[in-house]
């Protein structure tokens, strides 16, 4: 399917851009006004009791508008608010904003000065009278349209020679939306161009560079058509924009950079600009959709959460993830197809020269595979213990709300909403409520009074207003909301008489409900998730091993990660540094960082062990797997490790605490994932296990082989002229010669057999020279794997030679003289595989070689001519081998 689609891509080159491109505009152009659909909503369990408690008393009594936006006044220097011409200047004020803003203010609930048909209430001055506060109530039904009614009023606030500050719910919310679009605004100032330069030394061309961000740039802008769109369907929240350009811009980048890199290495193997593109689409194509999928499974599991919030991040964030992947593959390749060779121009050959798969293999990446399979348990240990005494400080996590801790210590909404909870803390606009139903007489007095005891309140419960249909209110403030657990358990355990009912709400009861759901289906999300993440892979990979590793090694890497933002964001370790006041993390980010951090984990497992299982499909032994596929995938895993680290590097600028949290916790788990797993832990654990890798039973390998989404078996499409030398790696190259009357035998790929072959040479007496060759020559010399044997031999029925111990000395040869079947096999032969020539050996003596018996002589030990039953393969003796398998054997000797 993968060949098809990369062969229409390339047919369909012009056509594939024109319309992707003009679709992804147009999709870009309806959600450039996006944010103006976005909301503040989607915190809380919709099915919770503060929620129940909510929808009863606004039903009942209207929207609770006294915390919509708090005004607070300072009297200069030396004077109090109730001096008359500063008293005058207030009141002039809120009246103006009345008059000028009607269809963005409905009133002013309760004020200090002095207004028309507004209740004047002592109590909203300090006992000093430097200070006095209004409430002004704001129109909307929705916290999207409350929120905007605000952005259009909150200028109108100002006077002349009076310190002004706004607090209230309304005020906190727009400075977390505008600093959610500072935060898009610095990442396109300094994320964009830092990748850009980036990714030209790691292509080491200016377009090749470009590629990656024209498939991110158009990624974003058809992200934010998606979420305008979904906008009609359900609430989004605001927080989606941060989290679509941040993981859309990274994925789509990474995903450029995989197909790009292999569609360079093809060319590299001197394939042209046609089958390059094929065989690209074939292989990272495939792995790029596979991978996106994997990721969109990790954050489909938030869909299983009831908040709005992780829902409408799910949608966005899915969205965006497919149309990356899907993008990477249409319109990339179609670009490919256009430049071919020309991709490397106006670039450094120091850093953009195209590499052959031998070059890579032994590039530097390769050595230390190397090195990590030669040492296993000395790698594996040390990381496993230091990952597990991250996981420790995890221990002391906590979970909390969204409020105005989460802006930066000198931000003016913070500021004044921490000065208005410290100078009236009895007229807090985040208090605890109970909303009473059928309460009768006295049974009020009695529910308040018990109510009154509970801990951690800053005063007694108060009654807010006269009762309606049955329903009363009551509230009181908090000392410290983010501790309101004991607060609420006891409120909602305390006795109520027979027939009524109390419901506990309020915005700490909303924060704790929420708290409970998140974690009552976080066991459900978590085993959802790792059982189609495995079953997936399983279906891809065709072991039941690779997944459980992956699944095992992602769970090191995400324990770690969390234990390191505990210590940081709740343990308060470099707060000041960082610019953060340490408290706890608000659950539904930490949830979302936990889906993020999954998906990338198995995106670069999937990545790794696909180009392994495509070696091993290749006939390598795990060993050799491990190396080419480590080799292969080690730098640009490394380059895309470092490009997310830069995109998710400009939010960690961000003067939001939640933003803070998911870039940390993402460069955290990305320079874990990327290094210390990915380029250590899988190699050495894999090499451990051996063979037992690739195990699964019979019957899931028969569904996984039926289903049909194992890696693809590339062979090799190199004509004859184009398959790179056998040469020995320490003899010189002889002039090729030919055999008189010898038949040539035609070169072929790893999937056809040849019927034409020479009669098989007598048995050598000395050892093979070591061999080496570049990987596309594999088609001549390939290994079946293990668990793919080929066809056993039919047994021989000729007569058995007699075999007796060869007393006589080994057969010596001059200086310069060639093996004797190898030189019969290289003169019909020259055009598939050159010749071998072993240097000079010195003789060696009877006694050297009387420990091993010979036959006496080759003609006793048995015929060797070709097999007629098994095409390309000779007899030696009564087994039948080839050629190729006897070169592999050799080289594994050596």
């Amino acid at each position: 399917m993968f060949a098809r689609w990369g062969d229409l891509v390339y047919r369909a080159r012009f056509t594939v851009i024109a319309v992707m491109v003009a679709g992804l505009l147009a999709l870009g152009a309806y959600g450039s006004g996006v944010g103006s659909h976005l909301s503040q909503s989607g915190w809380d369990d919709p099915g919770s009791e503060s929620v129940a408690a909510a929808k009863l008393a606004d039903g009942t009594f209207g929207r609770d508008t006294n915390g919509d936006v708090v005004a607070m006044y300072t009297a200069p220097e030396g004077k109090t608010v109730d001096d008359p011409a500063f008293a005058a200047q207030v009141s002039d004020s809120l009246q103006r904003l009345l008059q000028e803003h009607p269809d963005q203010v409905a009133k002013v609930n309760g004020s200090y000065f002095q207004l028309p048909n507004t209740p004047r209430l002592p109590a909203m001055a300090t006992a000093d009278r430097t200070h006095a506060i209004a409430s002004i109530a704001l129109k909307g039904d929705d916290d999207t349209a409350i929120t905007n009614n605000f952005r259009e009023i909150k200028d109108a606030f100002a006077i002349d020679g009076v310190e002004v500050q706004l607090a209230g719910m309304q005020p906190v919310a727009s400075a977390i939306n505008d600093t959610m679009a500072n935060d898009l605004h610095r990442m396109e100032i300094i994320a964009i161009p830092a990748v850009a330069v980036l990714l030209f030394f790691v292509f080491g061309g200016v377009i090749a560079a470009a590629l990656p961000l024209v498939v991110g740039g158009l990624t974003i802008l058809g992200a934010n058509g998606i979420v305008r769109v979904i906008t009609h369907f359900t609430d989004v929240n605001a927080f989606v924009a941060s989290v679509v350009s941040l993981i859309g811009l990274g994925l789509a980048i990474d995903y450029g950079l995989f197909i790009v890199s292999r569609f360079r290495e093809e060319l590299g193997d001197g394939y042209d600009t046609r089958t390059a593109v094929r065989r690209s689409v074939m292989t990272a194509g495939r792995t790029v959709l596979f991978s996106a999928t994997m990721i969109a499974v990790s954050l489909g599991g938030l869909i299983l959460f009831p908040q709005g919030f992780l829902k409408s991040v799910a949608y966005g964030a899915i969205a965006t993830v497919l149309l990356a992947a899907f993008t990477s593959v249409t319109v990339l390749p179609a670009i490919l197809s256009i430049l071919g060779r020309r991709i490397d121009k106006f670039g450094l050959k120091r850093f953009g020269q195209i590499k052959s798969t031998e070059e890579i293999e032994n590039s530097i990446w390769g050595r230390l595979t190397r090195w990590v399979m030669r040492n296993p348990l000395k790698v594996t240990i040390p990381i496993v213990v230091g990952l597990l005494l991250l996981i420790i400080p995890m221990t002391g996590i906590k979970f909390g709300g969204i409020n105005e801790d989460y802006l930066p210590p000198d931000n003016t909404t913070r500021v004044a909403q921490e000065q208005f909870d410290e100078l009236f803390p009895g007229n807090r606009t985040e208090p605890v409520k109970l909303v009473i139903d059928g309460a009768q007489g006295t049974q009020v007095g009695q529910i308040l009074k018990t109510a009154s005891e509970a801990p951690g309140l800053v005063e007694k419960f108060t009654i807010t207003g006269p009762a309606k249909d049955g329903v009363q209110v009551l509230k009181a403030g908090l000392v410290d909301r983010n501790n309101s657990a004991e607060t609420i358990d006891y409120l909602r355990s305390m006795p109520v008489p027979d027939g009524v009912q109390v419901l506990v709400g309020g915005t700490p009861a909303i924060e704790q409900d929420s708290i409970s759901a998140l974690l009552d289906n976080l066991p459900l999300m978590v085993a959802s998730v790792l059982i189609v993440t495995t079953l997936l892979m399983f279906l891809a990979f065709g072991s039941i091993v690779l997944p459980i590793k992956a699944v095992l090694m992602s769970a090191l890497g995400l324990g770690s990660t969390l234990g390191i933002l505990t210590w940081i964001f709740i343990d308060g370790h470099g707060a000041d540094a960082l610019g953060f006041t340490p408290g706890p993390i608000t659950s539904p980010v930490l949830v979302l960082i936990v889906a993020i951090i999954y998906g990338l984990s198995i995106d670069y497992e999937v990545f790794l062990l696909s180009r392994m299982v495509e070696a091993r499909s290749q006939g390598a032994s795990t060993t050799e797997a491990i190396r080419i596929g480590t080799a292969h995938t080690g730098r640009i895993i490394t380059a895309a490790a470092l490009i997310l680290i830069v995109v998710t590097g400009a939010f960690g600028f961000s003067e939001l605490v939640m933003m803070k949290y998911i870039a940390y916790g993402m460069i955290a788990a990305l320079i874990i994932d990327a290094t210390l797993i990915r380029m250590f832990l899988v190699p050495a654990v894999m090499k451990l296990l051996g063979d037992d890798c690739w195990w699964a039973p019979a019957w899931m390998k028969r569904i996984q082989q039926k289903i049909g989404l194992g890696e693809p078996i590339l062979d090799s499409e190199l004509s004859g002229d184009d398959v790179p030398d056998l040469t020995a790696t320490d003899a010189p190259v002889p002039a090729p010669t030919e055999a008189a009357g010898a038949p040539a035998i035609a070169p072929r790929g790893a999937a056809t057999a040849v019927a034409d072959r020479v009669p098989e040479p007598e048995p050598l007496t000395m050892p093979l020279p070591r061999v080496t060759a570049a990987p596309r020559a594999r088609s001549v010399s390939q290994r079946p794997a293990p668990d793919r044997p080929e066809p056993a031999p039919k047994p021989d029925v000729r007569p058995k030679p007699d075999v007796r111990p060869r007393a006589e000395a080994p057969v010596s040869r001059a200086d310069g003289e060639e093996v004797a079947w190898l030189a019969a096999l290289r003169a019909p032969n020259t055009a598939a595989m050159p010749a071998v020539q072993v240097p000079p050996q010195p003789e060696k003596t009877p006694t050297e070689n009387s420990a091993a018996p010979r036959s006496e002589t080759p003609a006793e030990s048995g015929p060797d001519e070709a097999d007629p039953e098994n095409p390309g393969r000779h007899r030696s003796g009564d087994k039948a081998v080839s050629v190729s398998e006897l070169l592999a054997r050799h080289r594994d000797d050596d």
